[in-house]
């Protein structure tokens, strides 16, 4: 990509995004540079549109004129063709301003959408319920039904996670460190899900990987349900790749996670890659030795474009690689939403891309096929 077309994307916001390498600077660290400004565009391209209330002077008669392919052209404004626009958008996340048996309102300090509650749409916060229980302030991440950008299948309200190692325990309260470059995350364990969590991570210690999901509670998170199983290993001691003859297959079959958005927007459509080309480095890496996990999978840069199959729903899209994901090469876990993935992590994906391939939130991944070079 030429330097120019970086520096008009990202504007001022990148220093020296364009030009030749700065005096005095490595290429080590202008490719890490590059990288950066081409993963900002990336972001920027895949987000979703940031209103899919109706535009204003329509009235909810009016907006029912609107034909289902001005709205899915409208769910990738940037022309990127990274997803099958079809499925989009099938995510909105905001505060519950205000909450009833057939409406919900979400909002934000400017703007405010109403979807309808259909008698079968359920809510998550902390365990199953209906959705007229869910209360004014709660965080809610809402899954919207193929026919209807105005009518919620699904919602979770105030749903976090943390997956990574564990750095310090003090009775029940974990810290956990997630990537090198993330503040550590505190996870409270309650008494109560003690037991159901030490069932799948009976070594709760440092040095260990952790893999829990939750209600957020500012900056921590209360760990009610384990996500996967623990590996009896230390993050340390990563086993060795099992050894296979000939190439990497195109399609690669295994695990696909998400993770809360952290400083990535909300909306944002992509998957953090397991094995992102060294060359272009991982900047969140905790452990050495390992670049490619315990998946077997070909290297890829930034900005790749792969296709994503959810086996258990039997959806699919392709999606940018916008990041590496440095604790998801750690784990050789399977899993067994539908039956029983091959072990490893293949995909980390971003809330908005699990919930559009028809991932449930609270079950913590799906058994996934990922196909690259189509």
């Amino acid at each position: 990509m030429p330097a120019g077309q970086l520096a008009r994307e990202c504007c001022d916001r990148c220093p020296r995004a364009a030009g030749d390498v700065q005096a005095g600077q490595t290429p080590a660290a202008h490719a890490a540079r590059t990288a950066a400004v081409a993963r900002r565009r990336l972001l920027k391209a895949a987000v979703f549109p940031a209103r899919l209330s109706p535009p204003p002077g329509k009235t909810s008669a009016g907006t029912a004129e609107h034909d289902s392919a001005s709205w899915r052209n409208s769910a990738d404004p940037s022309g990127a063709g990274f997803a099958d626009i079809g499925l989009l958008p099938r995510a909105v996340s905001g505060t519950v301003l205000d909450i009833s048996p057939q409406v919900l309102v979400l909002g934000d300090d400017t703007d405010e959408q109403r979807f309808t509650l259909t008698p079968e749409a359920v809510a998550w916060r902390g365990a199953q319920l209906e959705p007229a229980a869910l209360r004014q302030g709660d965080q809610a991440v809402v899954r919207l039904q193929p026919s209807s950008r105005h009518t919620a299948d699904r919602i979770w309200a105030n749903i976090g996670r943390v997956t990574g190692i564990i750095t310090e325990r003090s009775g029940g309260t974990l810290t956990v460190a997630e990537a090198a470059t993330r503040r550590p995350r505190v996870v409270e364990i309650q008494p109560r899900a003690m037991g159901r969590i030490q069932v799948r991570f009976p070594t709760l210690e440092p040095g260990y990987l952790i893999d829990v999901i939750g209600l957020r509670r500012g900056a921590d998170l209360d760990g009610l349900i384990p996500a996967t199983s623990q590996p009896a290993y230390p993050a340390s001691r990563l086993p060795r790749q099992p050894l296979v003859s000939g190439h990497v297959p195109d399609a690669i079959s295994g695990s696909a996670t998400w993770h809360e958005p952290g400083d990535e927007p909300g909306g944002v459509l992509g998957i953090c890659y397991p094995a992102l080309d060294p060359e272009t480095g991982c900047a969140e890496d905790m452990i050495s030795g390992h670049p490619n996990g315990y998946a077997r999978m070909p290297y890829l840069a930034l900005g790749s474009v792969l296709r994503i199959r959810n086996e258990c729903a039997s959806l699919q899209c392709m999606l940018p690689v916008t990041g590496c994901a440095p604790v998801a090469r750690l784990f050789n876990d399977r899993c067994v939403t539908c039956g029983t993935s091959p072990r490893g992590r293949i995909a980390d994906l971003t809330m908005a891309s699990f919930i559009a391939l028809g991932g449930e939130l609270e079950r913590g991944c799906f058994n996934a096929t990922i196909t690259i070079g189509e």
